[in-house]
């Protein structure tokens, strides 16, 4: 869990998205769930005004909404928000992926940083234990091998937008626990995303993330949806 000890005192609304998040995330919060300012401000031993800023960050995100007079709840997202943000979130990387491949953005150094992060979510994903736990693992590592990625395209406005999705599709994702039928497989379908990136075949590499991106329950839902 998160420790307040590491936020420094200027940081506390870092620790309150981080602490709620989290919450979210592995489930303790619910879709639709009231979040209060006192009682995150009582959990953390803090005041209530980093609780605000915190609340209003992630309100930014998508995460939370706000409901005039009744308060502020986790997000509830339909399936048709959901296919929206898949879209989106697909549209923006196959651009990302053709201004890397096109403009020869990844160095060495980079393939190294990736290929370990990938490795790294491999292991996470065989290991034992609570699933819903490694699912948000394995989804912070997903997470911090595309955001690699954003961040090298040199597109600042693509990644604050990617950013914000993210957060809500590792949301979704985690509190349904339906990422993936193989929790390994989601995670090794990213070497894939790698090899294209070496051999710069953009085509295959586009076909590679549209493809790892089906493995998703949700988005085999949206296939229905659009039936």
């Amino acid at each position: 869990m998160i420790n307040k000890d590491d936020f420094a005192r200027e940081n506390l609304s870092t620790l309150v998205v981080e602490y709620i998040k989290q919450n979210i995330l592995l489930g303790n919060c619910q879709e639709g769930d009231r979040i209060l300012e006192a009682d995150i401000a009582k959990e953390l031993g803090i005041s209530r005004a980093p609780v605000r800023e915190g609340i209003n960050e992630l309100k930014n995100h998508g995460m939370l909404v706000s409901i005039p007079r009744k308060g502020n709840f986790v997000a509830t997202l339909s399936l048709k928000d959901l296919k929206e943000i898949f879209d989106i979130r697909i549209l923006l990387e196959d651009y990302v992926l053709e201004k890397i491949i096109n403009e020869d953005l990844l160095n060495q150094e980079d393939f190294q940083n990736i290929t370990m992060i990938v490795n790294q979510m491999v292991e996470i994903a065989r290991e034992q234990g609570n699933l819903t736990s490694r699912i948000l693992k394995v989804n912070e590592m997903d997470m911090e091998f595309h955001k690699y990625l954003w961040h090298k395209s040199g597109s600042n406005r693509i990644v604050k937008i990617l950013l914000d999705l993210y957060y809500q599709l590792q949301m979704a994702m985690v509190i349904d626990t339906r990422l993936t039928d193989n929790l390994e497989e989601t995670a090794s379908d990213h070497y894939d995303i790698i090899t294209c990136l070496k051999e710069k075949d953009l085509s295959r590499c586009v076909n590679v993330l549209k493809n790892h991106i089906k493995t998703y329950k949700l988005y085999k839902e949206f296939l229905k949806f659009d039936d």
